[in-house]
């Protein structure tokens, strides 16, 4: 059975999105095959990462959760988008980028049940090796039930006073939920911050191990989201980071 990562932060704008495509690509480097799925249905937007255009999607996480169709008709192989070769396979659940959708999901919800029987559902029909949920920031119903199905919680942060509340609040939360294993990246830290301050600060506050310090780039700026930061600089120390997450905190 394939392992359920969740990828979360407790405030948008902390680099979740990229991260998760980061670590899914890395993993595929590795012959894996993953699953992704964007559950942040009110402003989805991994999809882009990825390079899938909306009239390349046929059906979205939206339908499966109106009952439209069965959530693996929802997947898409978004391996070749990479445009380098992979001998794993990533296969993307995107949210419907369509306003009117969107629309439907504020005004009236959806059942959150679903989302633990379509996340089983993809790692057996698809013979996921890891199933990585991009998470919708902050903490609700459907946030919650992907944390307690969850085998590693990765936590992605800045050091920024909101960011260090609202990530103990999460930080307990997953601690009650009795998640096996959390993994906590500081991410977007300013040039001028010494790193080993930043580490033992946190580490000190939080009473975890840090599994990444990822410093701002100006690279990954420049980039703009057009497309996978360690597949288009392999060698950035940014891209290391993640290829040691991969290794130590989801497959180790």
């Amino acid at each position: 059975m394939g392992k359920i990562v969740s990828v979360h932060s407790f405030r948008g704008g902390t680099g979740k999105s990229n991260s998760t495509a980061n670590l899914a690509a890395q993993l595929a480097l590795l012959g894996k095959c993953v699953g992704i799925v964007d559950t942040d249905i009110q402003s989805p937007g991994i999809h882009v990462l990825f390079n899938l255009q909306e009239e390349a999607m046929v059906h979205s996480l939206n339908d499966y959760l109106w009952g439209k169709c069965e959530i693996q008709d929802a997947a898409m192989d978004v391996t070749s988008n990479l445009g380098v070769p992979i001998s794993g396979k990533i296969w993307l659940i995107p949210s419907s980028i369509k306003t009117g959708e969107i629309v439907r999901v504020l005004r009236e919800g959806y059942d959150v049940s679903l989302l633990n029987d379509g996340f089983q559902k993809l790692v057996e029909e698809l013979n996921l090796d890891v199933l990585l949920i991009d998470t919708h920031p902050g903490l609700n119903e459907e946030t919650l039930l992907s944390i307690a199905i969850s085998d590693v919680l990765i936590i992605i942060m800045r050091p920024d006073q909101q960011d260090y509340q609202g990530t103990a609040v999460t930080l307990d939360i997953a601690r009650k939920l009795g998640v096996a294993r959390i993994a906590l990246l500081v991410n977007k830290i300013p040039q001028v911050f010494d790193l080993a301050d930043v580490r033992a600060r946190v580490e000190r506050i939080y009473q975890i191990e840090v599994a990444g310090l990822l410093p701002h780039s100006d690279d990954m700026m420049a980039l703009a989201s057009a497309g996978v930061f360690s597949i288009k600089f392999p060698d950035h120390p940014i891209s290391k980071i993640y290829r040691q997450v991969v290794t130590q905190q989801i497959l180790g």
